[in-house]
């Protein structure tokens, strides 16, 4: 089994030996056994409240490099016409700590009936479900490789 227990820098021009193909929720286990897309066991062994994205480079046992996959899985798309509608959408969603992924000109959210009754309550907001990679937003203090320092100078971490 390889156990990988650092985060490489996005630059890392090393090759992977392996890729892993996570969920959004299961890019949140910094502890936990999964297998590689070819079928090699992996141990993560990350800092705790590690949040991984798509497109991650992981570093284990004698330089060995893990690229992580955003796993494509069931998700609802959010749309307006209007982009005060689809900004109401997200404030509302926010205000119930619903795991959004945030974009110009669209949300993405897991499925889940009663949220999209409100959303449909909402009124101008077209949903659709597919199944896309799921990159939500990891929080204003949430511990994660993407996060960067306030400008004031330290951290909330």
């Amino acid at each position: 089994m390889l156990t990988v227990n650092r985060i490489l820098p996005p630059d890392s021009d090393a090759p992977a030996v392996a890729t892993l193909s996570l969920t959004a929720s299961d890019r949140a286990k910094s502890r936990h056994r999964f297998t590689a897309d070819d079928g090699t066991p992996i141990y993560l062994n990350l800092p705790r409240g590690t949040v991984l994205r798509g497109g991650d480079r992981l570093g284990g046992e004698a330089d060995t490099v893990i690229g992580i996959v955003a796993k494509p899985e069931p998700v609802v798309v959010v749309k307006a016409h209007l982009s005060f509608d689809l900004l109401r959408a997200a404030y509302h969603l926010g205000n119930r700590h619903v795991s959004l992924e945030l974009a110009p000109d669209h949300l993405k959210l897991e499925p889940d009936p009663v949220l999209e009754a409100l959303l449909h309550q909402l009124g101008g907001l077209e949903l659709s479900t597919d199944t896309l990679p799921f990159e939500p937003e990891a929080g204003a203090y949430r511990s994660t490789i993407h996060s960067h320092s306030p400008s004031h100078g330290h951290d909330h971490n």
